[in-house]
């Protein structure tokens, strides 16, 4: 039957719909679509482009970063309070990172800390707080998250994590979708749902057969301490080797920092068999007040908040003792009082899962560079204590070395990041890669690269591109990593 007019252009219409419908599932989806994820509720879940899970400092420069490029954010945290490791743990003493010339290796947005902590601005607890609200500022965040689940698909190389449900205390669930996700916490609260394949830790150096970990600090708050009395003191047994002599070795004291004195810490007999105090490192916080990383936990499990509760509760049983040995043996503290506790800990290892490149100790000591490179290193390779090994071990003090994205990028996803003590390195590696500015650098040049190359997947990115991405970061940004 032949086909009227009217017929045949409708014929032609719906043919011509029906390609255009074809080619656009073809096409891919541009990086701030507006496409959702259905949730179970039949309600559309909430699209973003980046979402950080957790607010340690290198996660939310992350966001940050990729917020100031019109990205839509979101952090979700599944401690009760946000600030991790720097505000709930207090680590206030800040570990600069140097090439083996003395050089400062620290860049990015964390120099600006490093250089008010350096000077005396940034010190107390209030300091670090308002420093880090500047950084969240306008940055959505929800607190005391729970994951519930996470759905992925498959691609034809990679998986990719499509969207997250979580839970609030109140109970009530949100699914959410997003272009990229971040693992930005101490214990894995994202990473460790997607089966991912650990990388071997501590059991490494002595041959153990179950996973270990370093020791997690409890950091101790100390007020009326004199100062020029301890700094006087040590200054009277100058030369350094008479120093270390007396005090142990890397003791050092100036006006605003002091570490060592092992040859006194050894000394100390813990209350309980599962704490150590280590040599110490202070920072002096004005005012007579002062902070020590020096007190070590043993098998804590970050991912237990029941072993975190334990654990800050033997800190502060044993913290008074400290002060009493502190004040018959440390110059300078004889009147000192306690100032107060963290309610959280230093947590500086826990599982860590393979990343697209992992990183490892001959890259290190060649002081190996990266066509991917995201940040420099030079730290120590400093392996702190474990039950097992007491007083933890070093591996000798690298010049300078390059860390890839690949070591940030989770493998066999290629959308999952992760940051800060997540980074992919085995452990010698880790033991100098794991410092904060460090990370933080490599966290805040991921966030710049996420905003910039917004039509290009990071996994996507060439040689080519980061030659061209590398020209950016150090006319703009004044990140060097060449």
């Amino acid at each position: 039957m032949k086909l009227k007019p009217a017929e045949s252009k409708l014929k032609k219409f719906q043919g011509w719909l029906l390609i255009a419908l074809i080619l656009s599932l073809l096409t891919p989806i541009p990086f701030s679509s507006k496409a959702q994820a259905i949730t179970a509720s039949g309600s559309e879940a909430p699209q973003y482009d980046v979402v950080v899970i957790g607010s340690e400092i290198q996660g939310v420069l992350l966001a940050r970063e990729a917020r100031n490029q019109g990205l839509k954010v979101m952090i979700l945290d599944p401690r009760s309070r946000p600030g991790g490791e720097l505000l709930q743990g207090q680590m206030f003493f800040l570990d600069d990172v140097n090439d083996n010339s003395k050089r400062n290796l620290v860049q990015g947005e964390i120099k600006n800390l490093f250089n008010d902590y350096k000077k005396g601005k940034i010190r107390k607890a209030a300091d670090f707080e308002l420093y880090y609200e500047k950084l969240v500022q306008g940055i959505p965040m929800q607190s005391g998250v729970t994951i519930d689940s996470v759905s992925t698909v498959s691609g034809a190389k990679d998986k990719s994590l499509q969207s997250l449900t979580y839970r609030l205390k109140n109970g009530s669930k949100t699914t959410v979708t997003s272009r990229y996700w971040v693992e930005n916490t101490d214990f894995n609260a994202l990473s460790g749902k997607l089966n991912g394949k650990r990388i071997p830790g501590m059991e490494t150096i002595y041959n153990g057969k179950k996973p270990d970990y370093m020791a997690a600090t409890y950091m101790l708050n100390f007020k009326n301490v004199d100062w020029g009395k301890l700094h006087q003191a040590v200054l009277k047994d100058y030369p350094l080797t008479n120093v270390a002599k007396k005090y142990g070795p890397n003791t050092y004291v100036d006006w605003q920092f002091a570490t060592g004195f092992s040859n006194i810490t050894n000394q100390y007999k813990a209350q309980n068999s599962l704490l150590k105090l280590r040599g110490l490192n202070v920072t002096y916080q004005k005012d007579g007040e002062a902070i020590i990383n020096g007190l070590l936990i043993y098998d804590v499990d970050p991912a237990d908040p029941i072993s975190v509760q334990s654990a800050v509760a033997k800190g502060r049983v044993e913290a008074p003792h400290i002060l009493s040995f502190l004040r018959a043996n440390i110059p300078g503290f004889a009147k000192a009082e306690l100032n107060g506790f963290p309610d959280y800990l230093y947590i500086r290892d826990y599982n860590r899962f393979e990343t697209q490149y992992v990183l490892d100790y001959p890259d290190l000591m060649s002081s190996k560079m990266f066509w991917d490179n995201v940040s420099i290193g030079g730290y120590s390779i400093d392996l702190q204590g474990t039950r097992t090994i007491p007083t933890g071990i070093g591996f000798g003090k690298p010049d300078h070395y390059g860390l890839p994205l690949r070591s940030f990028e989770l493998k066999s996803y290629d959308n999952v990041l992760v940051t800060g003590k997540n980074v992919g390195a085995t452990i010698k590696a880790y033991g100098s890669a794991r410092i904060m500015p460090t990370t933080a650098l490599a966290a805040q040049t991921i966030g710049i690269i996420i905003g910039r190359e917004k039509n290009k997947r990071l996994v996507d990115l060439t040689a080519a591109d980061f030659k061209r991405i590398h020209q950016y970061l150090a006319k703009d940004y004044k990140i060097v990593l060449s």
